[in-house]
């Protein structure tokens, strides 16, 4: 049997954490393999609890949001790679759009979870969800052949944004996350330098598990995690 494989790529250290640790605990528990990437660590936007620190350094904060997403990534079962590519704005050129999808090439994911095209109130959101897009067309040659090594198209997903009703985020996979919200839980709090955003994801987990429940008559369903789809799903019967 073919090991799964999923790829999480975020604008800043910490994006998987709040949106995508359920799935991703959920992918390594079954025996599938996960990475995640950050495309920068948020330290100049997303780190006002370490600026209050006296004499605090870019270095310094990169460091501890490193090591709290790796450790984040590991209560989930993945990988953790940064790009360190600076943040607001998020930077990002043609060389770190080939990286990515040298990273699609080699690590051949079969699903592909990142941000919405839209996000009015983060200019790095839809910046990362542009170049995730594009790096995983180039990496699969657009499902032909290609003059370049090229791997099998992945699913295709964007997860819960911050406000999704200002985004057009209209989720249509619900995905039970019950058995592994320890593990979300886990990794949330490695994430001290954003504990505020600690209560929000664990209640969000909980409304759409609500909305999960209406959908399948599932009672078991306590907690949930919202995704889009960017592509169709395939199957054979319905």
């Amino acid at each position: 049997m073919t090991e799964r494989r999923m790829l999480v790529v975020g604008a800043h250290s910490a994006d998987f954490v709040w949106r995508a640790a359920g799935a991703i605990a959920a992918h390594t528990a079954r025996g599938g393999r996960a990475r995640v990437v950050a495309l920068s660590y948020g330290e100049r936007g997303e780190s006002g609890e370490l600026w209050k620190e006296p004499a605090q350094t870019v270095e310094n904060v990169k460091r501890i949001r490193h090591d709290e997403a790796a450790a984040a990534a590991k209560a989930v079962g993945a990988g953790f790679d940064c790009f360190d590519l600076g943040d607001y704005p998020l930077g990002l050129d043609d060389a770190a759009v080939t990286r990515l999808a040298d990273l699609m090439r080699e690590f051949e994911p079969h699903v592909v979870l990142t941000h919405p095209e839209r996000d009015p109130f983060n200019p790095d959101h839809p910046v990362a969800h542009a170049a995730v897009a594009r790096a995983r067309l180039l990496s699969s040659g657009a499902g032909v052949a290609s003059a370049f090594a090229t791997t099998p198209p992945s699913e295709f997903l964007v997860f819960e944004p911050h406000q999704p009703e200002l985004c057009g985020f209209v989720p249509d996979t619900f995905l039970d996350i019950t058995s592994v919200m320890d593990a979300k839980r886990e990794a949330m709090s490695a994430m001290a330098a954003q504990r505020y955003l600690h209560e929000y994801y664990g209640q969000r987990a909980e409304h759409r598990a609500n909305h999960a429940r209406k959908v399948s008559g599932d009672k078991g369903v306590r907690f949930a995690e919202a995704f889009q789809r960017m592509t169709p799903k395939v199957v054979d019967a319905l």
